[in-house]
């Protein structure tokens, strides 16, 4: 299955479906924000934890009382600065944090594209991983060996496999989003292969 496949079907899907499509993706995500968070002493994972519940809390229940906009406000201090850290670990941080921050506004202007970029950015954090792998190990990182690269190959299938658990379920429903949540981090990793 190709890349743009998939994304294509990411377009073809509901504006809910993309939704909790994009916020299993960031379950992926978050724990490398964590990884960096305990490496560095910087920024609080809890707080991007508490703000993804309340997305899924928000999807389920659009009518409910929470406020995104506080949301935001409390992560965006907790978005580390590239310049401040000398390490890879800051680029996935990043990337949680500003994948997160995309669903939030996503859902608050009801807004398709938003989600579609949250697989973009989740795909991007691994092919720069791997980028970096490779560097350092000295082989040849061009667009081939990063699109050949296992890990890659892993983060299409696991994607084409949420959208077809997405495709599959119907309404979203309360015990459809725990199901889903379950399946995206079944495997007990993150996007980048790192183990929870």
């Amino acid at each position: 299955m190709t890349k743009a496949n998939n994304f294509q079907r990411i377009r073809e899907l509901n504006y809910l479906q993309q939704a909790v499509l994009a916020a299993a993706l960031i379950e992926r995500m978050l724990p490398n924000y964590g990884l960096f968070s305990e490496a560095t002493g910087f920024g609080d994972e809890a707080v991007l934890r508490s703000a993804l519940n309340l997305c899924w809390e928000k999807i389920l229940l659009p009518k409910s009382k929470i406020s995104l906009e506080k949301q935001i406000e409390k992560i965006e201090p907790n978005v580390p600065e590239l310049a401040d850290f000398d390490m890879f670990g800051t680029y996935p941080a990043i990337d949680a944090a500003t994948a997160l921050l995309g669903l939030m506004h996503g859902l608050i202007a009801k807004d398709e594209q938003e989600f579609i970029s949250i697989s973009k950015i989740s795909q991007a954090t691994v092919a720069r991983f791997i980028e970096y792998q490779l560097t350092v190990t000295g082989e040849l990182a061009d667009n081939t060996a990063v699109r050949e690269h296992p890990l890659m190959q892993y983060e299409i299938e696991v994607l084409g496999e949420l959208i077809d658990f997405v495709e599959q379920m119907g309404r979203v429903t309360a015990e459809n989003v725990k199901a889903l949540k379950l399946h995206a981090i079944a495997d007990g990793q993150t996007n980048i292969g790192i183990s929870l």
